[in-house]
């Protein structure tokens, strides 16, 4: 009887220390720690103010899940007097490939929450601050985004910060599994002349649809021969690149299917995509379609269609990109053949009016130029004179 008595005893202490040792692993619920506002530039990018350390004024940060780590602008590093240490490290963009420094131990501070132990390295980003009209002062990427869960609202227009834990997803829409190191990367099907399974990076930061490298298109085929192509200049880490746009029959991620799909194609001089692993990144303009939960502790990410999930794309070509330099709205590197080129307008015309509106801001200027199509009047200045030209902007999806 003692025995039996003991060796019940004994199961039920192990049975106790069994349930203590699941309990172990049971993620404590996820808490709401703290929400910030946002704004949306070109091609739905997320920009949001924080502030660094003790200084007082507030800094414009983009949300970028393409960026490894979290970085200040070197302009803004310049003038705050900062003294970064030598440069450490190489870091890879589609403009090129950059030696950085690093400002190490610094804190930011969001809604009156502090996120300390942060290590930035700094990056020349006048061509952001350039494309956006407004100073781009960093980019948060994963060294913030490991450590929380983060629900966009792109509705609100609005960024719910969460601790790590146990959380329940709305109901419906998309749980996608991403592989993450750093970055996240996931899978998605693509068609045109085929359909393909495309490895893509998932990229918040990149103000467009879909970014593919020329060596996948060239392998995959999977594009109609019969696409046109146009001239274009995009924008990333090491400066500015040529691309060419283009349409594809459709693009589907898990339930979600995109029909008539603008997409960018590049030569990946630097291997920024790692083919033959990934073929390119998805970009904002989509994933602003969805409310977005990001959890990278879990390896997922959850989507929800929102109000502009049907919103159309933009299928707009004038050959026009604008920078604000000097307080002036200054055209880029106009492609040979575009309709800009055509109309007679030159790199670094400065745009005045579009269709006779005057004192536009440069996102405004943008806007008339985007999703408008046929005939557009353009008053420019040139050399000190006032001059005026009718570009007639395509539509890429009837071509």
């Amino acid at each position: 009887m003692v025995r039996l008595r003991v060796a019940g005893m004994l199961i039920c202490v192990c049975c106790f220390f069994q349930a203590g040792a699941q309990e172990e692993f049971i993620d404590p619920p996820s808490k709401h720690l703290f929400t910030i506002p946002f704004v949306q530039f070109t091609g739905g990018v997320i920009v949001f103010k924080a502030l660094l350390d003790d200084f007082k004024d507030s800094l414009n940060f983009i949300l970028d899940t393409g960026s490894g780590g979290i970085s200040l602008d070197s302009t803004t590093v310049k003038n705050l007097q900062l003294k970064p240490g030598a440069p450490e490290r190489i870091i890879r963009g589609i403009g090129g490939v950059r030696k950085v420094s690093f400002l190490k131990n610094r804190s930011l501070h969001l809604a009156g929450y502090e996120i300390d132990s942060l290590n930035f390295h700094v990056v020349d980003y006048d061509v952001l601050t350039a494309l956006y009209g407004q100073k781009i002062d960093g980019i948060v990427g994963y060294s913030v985004l490991k450590r929380y869960i983060l629900k966009i609202n792109y509705e609100k227009q609005e960024i719910g910060f969460f601790s790590r834990g146990s959380i329940k997803y709305p109901r419906g829409g998309y749980m996608m599994r991403p592989y993450i190191r750093m970055l996240p990367y996931s899978k998605s099907t693509i068609a045109d002349n085929r359909k393909r399974e495309f490895n893509y990076l998932f990229d918040l930061g990149a103000g467009l649809t879909v970014l593919f490298s020329d060596d996948f298109m060239n392998d995959s085929a999977f594009l109609k021969s019969k696409r046109k192509t146009y001239l274009k200049q995009g924008e990333g880490l090491g400066g500015r690149v040529d691309m060419r746009l283009t349409v594809m029959k459709s693009l589907r991620i898990g339930p979600y299917k995109f029909r008539n799909v603008p997409i960018n194609i590049f030569d990946d001089d630097y291997n920024v995509t790692s083919y033959p692993s990934l073929g390119g990144l998805i970009g904002n303009e989509i994933f602003r379609r969805f409310n977005v939960i990001i959890n990278y502790g879990k390896q997922q990410i959850h989507l929800t269609p929102n109000r502009f999930f049907t919103a159309p794309f933009d299928y707009a070509y004038s050959g026009i990109e604008l920078y604000l330099i000097n307080g002036m709205a200054i055209t880029g590197k106009i492609p040979a053949g575009s309709p800009a080129e055509k109309a007679g307008l030159k790199d670094g015309d400065e745009i005045l009016a579009v269709n006779n509106k005057f004192g536009l801001q440069l996102d405004d200027l943008k806007q008339a130029l985007q999703s408008t199509y046929g005939k557009v009047k353009i008053i420019y200045r040139r050399n000190g004179e006032l001059r005026s030209t009718v570009v007639n902007v395509i539509n890429i999806s009837r071509k």
